[in-house]
C-alpha cells in the first residue's frame, strides 16, 4: 500500500491538555508530506461514534501551536466503556477505511484505544494528561503548563500571604498522583504537599509542622494538596481554629488545564505527534509514543496500559526536599 492510498483520523479524548495542539499540528503537517490523508475527530471517542469527522489540511493547522486546548474539542464518552461501543467504534474505524486512529488523551484514552486495537484496528497513543499519572511515560503532554501555571498562582498567594501573616491551603490537580502537587509545592516553596502516594498526611501532623516553623521566625505558611486527597477547606479551617492563624483555601482546578503551552509542552507534542504518523507510514501497529530514559520512543499499546503506578524513590526524595527547605 503506498502512502497514498493511507488514511488516518485523529481524536482527543478526555480531560485537554496544553501541548494536544502541537501533537495534532505535527500529525497533520508531517502526514500531508507523506501523501497522508488526515481527518479529525470532534469530541474525541463520542464523536468518532457519532461520526463528526472533517478532512484535515495543513492549513486547517496554522496558528494553533501555542494554543491551550483542543482544536479538536474532547468529551468523555460513557458508551466507550461497553462492549457495544467499543465494536461500533471500530466498525466506524473500518468504515471510513482509516489505516489508523491516532488517540491524544490519558489513561481512559489510552484504554479505549487498546480496547478498539482488539478488533483489528491499528491505533496509535499519544499521552496527554496534566496529572503525568501513566506510568508508561515519563512526561505527558500539559504537564510542565499546568506545573507553571500552578507555580504562578502559588507566587501570587504568597505575596498575600506574606502581607497578612497568613497560611495558604492551595489545591492543585491530581487526582491519583502527585507529580503535579508536588512539582507546585517544591517551586512554589510549600512546607508540605499532601498527595495520593503517600497516603495523605494528618492535619495534626500539618499544625505541628507549622507551631514548629512559626517557632523558627516563618510567619507565612503554604500547604500544597492534591485533588485526590481534597479537604483543602476543612484543613484550612482546622488550622485557624487550631492555631489561630487566618488560613485561606485556594482552588485552582481547571484553571492548571489552560493556557498556552510552554516550550517545552510544545517541543514534546510536536515530537510526540511527528513520531505518531513516522510510525504509521513505516507499518507500526497498535503503539504508544512514550518518552522514557531521556528519549522519546515507541511501546506496544498493551504493555503501556499494563504499566503498574508506584510511590517511586523520586517522589519520597522531592517530598524530603519539600519539607527541609520549607524554612
Amino acid at each position: 500500500m503506498t502512502n497514498e492510498a493511507l488514511r488516518v483520523g485523529i481524536l482527543t479524548s478526555g480531560g485537554d491538555a496544553p501541548g494536544m495542539n502541537a501533537a495534532v499540528r505535527a500529525l497533520v503537517r508531517s502526514g500531508h508530506k507523506s501523501g497522508v490523508k488526515i481527518y479529525g475527530i470532534r469530541h474525541g471517542y463520542e464523536g468518532l461514534l457519532n461520526t463528526d469527522i472533517y478532512e484535515m489540511t495543513a492549513q486547517r493547522v496554522s496558528d494553533i501551536i501555542h494554543r491551550g486546548g483542543t482544536i479538536l474539542r474532547t468529551a468523555r464518552s460513557a458508551a466507550m466503556m461497553t462492549e457495544e461501543g467499543q465494536r461500533k467504534a471500530a466498525d466506524v474505524v473500518k468504515v471510513l477505511k482509516f489505516n489508523a486512529l491516532v488517540a491524544i488523551g490519558g489513561d481512559g484514552t489510552f484504554r479505549g484505544a487498546f480496547d478498539i486495537s482488539k478488533q483489528d484496528v491499528n491505533v496509535i497513543g499519544i499521552p496527554a494528561t496534566i496529572d503525568l499519572d501513566m506510568p508508561c511515560t515519563e512526561y505527558s503532554l500539559g504537564f510542565d503548563t499546568a506545573v507553571n501555571t500552578g507555580m504562578d498562582a502559588i507566587n501570587r498567594l504568597r505575596d498575600t500571604s506574606f502581607s497578612h501573616e497568613r497560611c495558604s491551603v492551595v489545591e492543585v490537580m491530581g487526582r491519583d498522583a502527585g507529580y503535579l502537587a508536588l512539582w507546585c509545592g517544591l517551586t512554589g516553596g510549600a512546607e508540605e504537599v499532601i498527595f495520593p502516594e503517600n497516603g495523605g498526611v494528618d492535619a495534626e501532623v500539618v499544625i505541628q509542622e507549622i507551631i514548629k516553623n512559626r517557632s523558627l521566625g516563618k510567619r507565612n505558611h503554604l500547604i500544597v494538596v492534591a485533588e485526590g486527597i481534597g479537604g483543602s477547606a476543612a484543613l484550612a479551617k482546622e488550622i485557624e481554629s487550631k492555631l489561630g492563624i487566618e488560613s485561606r483555601p485556594m482552588i485552582l482546578g481547571h484553571l492548571q488545564r489552560g493556557g498556552s503551552p510552554t516550550a517545552l509542552d510544545r517541543m514534546h507534542g510536536s515530537t510526540m505527534g511527528f513520531l505518531a504518523m513516522e510510525a504509521i507510514v513505516s507499518g507500526e501497529k497498535n503503539k504508544a509514543v512514550i518518552f522514557k530514559e531521556g528519549r522519546h520512543k515507541l511501546m506496544d499499546l498493551e504493555e503501556a496500559i499494563n504499566c503498574k503506578r508506584e510511590y517511586t524513590a523520586e517522589m519520597r526524595t522531592m517530598h524530603e526536599m519539600v519539607k527541609s527547605l520549607a524554612v
